[in-house]
C-alpha cells in the first residue's frame, strides 16, 4: 500500500471518529453482524461470499463489514443509503411514501439499497449478463444495509434526522440519540458485561440465537411471498422500536444512564442477532436459488 493510499485511509478513520451519529451501529456492531451471519451460511452462499470478498479481508466477511461507512466521504452518492426517514409522530414505514432522498429521488434509502445490491447480486452465476456490475461492492453494501435497517433510529424521524439531532448525555458524555443507538450502548455492553471483548459478546448473542431465540428463528429467517430479500418488514419493526424504546425518555437535555442502557440493551442485541440472521439467509437465497424480488 502506497503512501498516499495510508494517510488517505487515514484520516477517512480520523474524520469518522470526529463525526459522531453517522455511522450505523459502528464498526463492533457491524462486525457482530457479520460473524454471526458467516456461522449461518449455506456452502453455496459461503464459497460464493469467499470468491467475492476483497484479498485483504482473508475470508473474513466481518473484516469488511463497516467498509461501507468508511467509505462514506469517498463516495458522496452513498451516504443516503444507509437510512430511511419516516414521518415525525406517526410510528410507521412505506416504501413507496418514504424511500426517496432529500432531493426526492426515488429508491435512494436503505431499503431500495438492499433491493438494488441484491439484484445486483443476483447475477452472480448469469455469465450470459449483459450488466456487468461490481460485485464485490454489491456484496459489502449489502451486508452493511441489512444491519443498517436494523438499527431502530436509521428508520427514524425526518424532522431530528433519526435522533441526530436530539442532544442528550450518555452518563456523563455529550453525544445525541443516534449515536447512542450507534456506538454506545454497545461500548458500555461491553464494558459493564463482557470485558470489553467483542468476541464473548458475539458468543452470548449465539446462545441466545440458539437458546433464548430459538422458536423465533425460522421466522427471523423467512421472506414473504418466497422473496429473495424483504426488508420492509425490517423497516416496520426499526421505527415500531425506535417509538417505543429509542426516543422514549429521551428528550433534548436529557440524561441516559442505568434505566435507559439495561432496559434497551435487550433491544440492541436481539436486532443484532435479526440482522446476522437474516443476512445469511438473503445471501444463502441469492446464491442458491433465481427468486424474484419485489417492493411495496
Amino acid at each position: 500500500m502506497g503512501g498516499f493510499e495510508v494517510l488517505w485511509i487515514g484520516r477517512v478513520i480520523l474524520l469518522l471518529q470526529l463525526v459522531p451519529g453517522i455511522l450505523g451501529w459502528g464498526k463492533e456492531g457491524h462486525y457482530t453482524i457479520c460473524k454471526i451471519a458467516e456461522g449461518y451460511l449455506s456452502e453455496d452462499a459461503s464459497a460464493a461470499v469467499k470468491e467475492l470478498l476483497p484479498d485483504h479481508a482473508e475470508g473474513d466477511l466481518a473484516s469488511v463489514c463497516s467498509w461501507a461507512d468508511e467509505i462514506r466521504f469517498h463516495f458522496h452518492w452513498s451516504g443516503p443509503l444507509h437510512y430511511v426517514d419516516t414521518p415525525d409522530f406517526r410510528c410507521n414505514y412505506s416504501y413507496c411514501r418514504d424511500c426517496h432522498d432529500t432531493a426526492g429521488h426515488k429508491n435512494r434509502c436503505v431499503t431500495g439499497a438492499i433491493y438494488n445490491y441484491t439484484m445486483q447480486l443476483m447475477s452472480y452465476s448469469d455469465s450470459n449478463s449483459e450488466m456487468k456490475y461490481n460485485l464485490t461492492e454489491a456484496l459489502m453494501f449489502l451486508s452493511h444495509f441489512i444491519g443498517d435497517v436494523h438499527q431502530p433510529l436509521h428508520v427514524g424521524f425526518l424532522g431530528d434526522e433519526g435522533g441526530n439531532t436530539i442532544t442528550i448525555r450518555w452518563y456523563k458524555r455529550k453525544t445525541n440519540l443516534h449515536h447512542v443507538w450507534d456506538t454506545m450502548i454497545i461500548e458500555s455492553a461491553l464494558k459493564t458485561f463482557y470485558s470489553k471483548d467483542l468476541s464473548i459478546m458475539i458468543q452470548a448473542i449465539q446462545k441466545n440465537i440458539t437458546d433464548g431465540w430459538s422458536d423465533e428463528f425460522l421466522l427471523w429467517e423467512g421472506c414473504a411471498l418466497d422473496q429473495t430479500v424483504c426488508p420492509d418488514p425490517y423497516a416496520s419493526e426499526s421505527i415500531n422500536l425506535a417509538c417505543k424504546f429509542a426516543y422514549r425518555n429521551a428528550t433534548p437535555g436529557s440524561t441516559l444512564g442505568d434505566d435507559y442502557f439495561l432496559s434497551r440493551l435487550p433491544v440492541v442485541e436481539k436486532r443484532l442477532a435479526q440482522s446476522g440472521v437474516r443476512l445469511a439467509a438473503t445471501l444463502n437465497r441469492i446464491f442458491s436459488s433465481r427468486q424474484s424480488i419485489s417492493q411495496e
